[in-house]
């Protein structure tokens, strides 16, 4: 029989030094010294865990808002979304195209100079 199987054994007894054995036993590992309730033990957990602020996937969590952005502008593009706002935009400013409201667009001078004849 190995000694941790003795060890194992003893801590079964309800003796007081196997008892107390358990209880040291406990507070050398990190758990419960004495038997608690479900209440308690959700408290022992909860001081248990990592605080949130130490946590990785909490604090290092950011959505990718550029990507999705660009994402969506393309799905629009193939007809695979529908963007409500933008195609209302679109349709306010062809109707003040329409108007006559629309800003004028820029005419592009060439850099050349004229011909001479």
């Amino acid at each position: 029989m190995s000694r941790y199987a003795k060890y194992a054994d003893l801590t079964k007894l309800s003796t007081e030094y196997a008892r107390r054995m358990l209880r040291l036993s406990n507070r050398i590992f990190g758990e419960v010294a004495r038997p608690t309730n479900s209440k308690s033990m959700k408290v022992v957990r909860m001081f248990s865990e990592k605080p949130l602020n130490l946590r990785r996937e909490v604090t290092h969590y950011y959505p990718r808002h550029v990507e999705t952005g660009w994402l969506m502008i393309k799905l629009r593009h193939y007809g695979l979304y529908r963007d409500e706002h933008a195609d209302f935009q679109e349709e306010m400013e062809r109707m003040r195209v329409l108007r006559g409201k629309a800003k004028p667009k820029r005419q592009v001078r060439s850099k050349q100079p004229p011909k001479e004849e």
